[in-house]
């Protein structure tokens, strides 16, 4: 048996398992599936040539991530690894109703020229954060019971939370895009609307936006699986695929065994009282409801900016888009009669700017809308009605299509529980417990054996940081090899 064995190889499994193959020691990561990544895969969905994201897409914390510039992903040295990082100069679009959209350019001062009477109010928003997002990264990439580094960072963070988080964020704009444009990447944590945690995620990524930008492998998501699999491998690290563990007894024998997966897997074993209460209180958040599209030419924007980026928020004013997500968390099927009439649809269109990713002339598009954990609902009409409502002509260029409900994400990726892609809920309690409340999360009550998945601190997002805090802390404890600190 090896000395450390990681169960699945997401990102934070391999950044895990490269740390502690770097330490010198012997590392064997098993997948269940038969391929890598987790949901960090590229695969053909609809048709030949047509290269569709399965999970993650377009990934702002990785660009910011301090583990993945320390492996060499990055930049010149991730394209020398065959990494290479499309950055696009509009970092994500937010169509409006009745014409226009919301435009967030990597450029801070060309999207506050954008939103006319708003722009100043969008700078004082998410220009303090822009101007330290080191420290930001730094703050909301460990876990909440620390000492920032930054200071006056983090109050910056905290206080824009508050004010995008509470029934304050209905006074800062005047008119409708500005409000609208920032909710877009509020939804995409996922719950009720306003609330503090999503504000938070929202408000990183708007920084994210006009910092390093909204970047995404050339390729695919899959380049970096691969990626950290091969340097695993150049290290002497072993993977074996579709080895399905079902009990911690199968894998015990490693003086140390990290775990990318929920905390579903620990329950195999004799756990304290007081864990397994934490357990059953810790929840998953909302499923999604994915349609893949092989599309035979670019998506017709009725705004023709929004067809230069990769990442479109549809849904609506501000408004629209909190009664869609509030009806979700109420447990509301969107399309269904209580439901609003526009859901929250995320849209990625990578082929805009990678064409790698289909046939010449082809594009390929993914979306995917919010709904109640464990649904079975096929979102391909509702989620082409959205898009049509702002490209019209868009159904006319659909060539072929795939839809995965909330069910069937699960049943590829037994970590998506329900179908929730975030490895649990986004909530203020969930941030401070993932999944119990302590200084080191990461620890399991079974002798040797940690938690790496994105249910642990800092959540979700492609950006190694789970794997890197439970690896630093597995070698320290079972190997008493140090990890020297990372910096944003």
């Amino acid at each position: 048996m090896s000395d450390v064995t990681v169960v699945g190889s997401g990102p934070n499994g391999l950044v895990a398992a490269v740390m502690a193959a770097r330490a010198g020691l012997d590392v064997l990561v098993l997948e269940a599936e038969d391929t890598i990544g987790g949901a960090t895969r590229t695969a053909e969905l609809t048709l030949p040539g047509f290269r569709h994201d399965v999970g993650s897409a377009v990934h702002p914390a990785a660009l910011a991530s301090p583990v993945l510039r320390e492996l060499g992903l990055l930049g010149e040295a991730g394209a020398a690894r065959g990494l290479r990082w499309i950055v696009p100069e509009l970092s994500y679009a937010h169509p409006m109703p009745g014409g226009g959209a919301g435009l967030a350019w990597r450029d801070l001062e060309r999207t506050v020229a954008g939103l006319g009477a708003d722009g100043g109010d969008w700078r004082r928003l998410v220009g303090p954060l822009v101007s330290r997002i080191e420290g930001v990264v730094d703050f909301t990439g460990s876990q909440l019971l620390r000492m920032p580094r930054d200071p006056v960072a983090a109050l910056r963070f905290g206080a824009r939370a508050v004010d995008q988080g509470t029934s304050l964020w209905s006074s800062r704009f005047s008119g409708p895009v500005a409000p609208a444009l920032l909710t877009g990447v509020i939804a995409h944590a996922a719950g009720r609307l306003p609330n503090l945690a999503s504000a938070g995620a929202g408000l990183l990524l708007a920084a994210h936006g006009h910092a390093a930008g909204w970047g995404f492998p050339e390729g695919g998501a899959q380049r970096i699986a691969d990626a950290l699999a091969a340097e695993l491998r150049r290290l002497g690290g072993r993977i074996e695929t579709g080895v399905r563990v079902r009990e911690l007894a199968e894998v015990r024998g490693s003086r140390a065994v990290l775990l990318d997966t929920g905390p579903a897997l620990l329950r195999t074993a004799r756990l304290p009282r007081r864990y397994v209460r934490a357990l059953d209180r810790f929840r998953p958040g909302s499923g999604v409801a994915k349609v893949d599209f092989a599309l035979d030419g670019p998506v017709p924007w009725a705004a023709a900016e929004v067809g230069l980026t990769p990442t479109v928020h549809l849904g609506g004013t501000r408004s629209e888009v909190a009664a869609a997500e509030n009806a979700v968390a109420a447990g509301r099927q969107p399309g269904t009669d209580g439901a609003p009439r526009h859901p929250f649809v995320l849209v990625t269109q990578p082929s805009v700017l990678d064409a790698s990713r289909a046939p010449a002339g082809k594009h390929v598009l993914w979306a995917y809308t919010h709904v109640p954990a464990g649904s079975t609902f096929d979102a391909s009409e509702l989620i082409t009605a959205e898009v049509e409502r702002f490209a019209p002509g868009f159904r006319d260029l659909v060539l072929a299509a795939t839809a995965s409900s909330a069910v069937e994400l699960e049943r590829g990726n037994a970590n998506l529980v329900g179908g929730d892609l975030g490895g649990g809920a986004t909530t203020l309690a969930q941030l401070v417990k993932r999944p119990v409340v302590s200084r080191t999360p990461w620890r399991t009550p079974v002798e040797g054996v940690y938690l790496c998945s994105a249910s642990t601190p800092p959540g979700p997002a492609v950006h190694g940081m789970n794997g890197w805090y439970a690896a630093r802390l597995a070698l320290r404890e079972r190997f008493g090899i140090r990890l020297p600190e990372l910096r944003a």
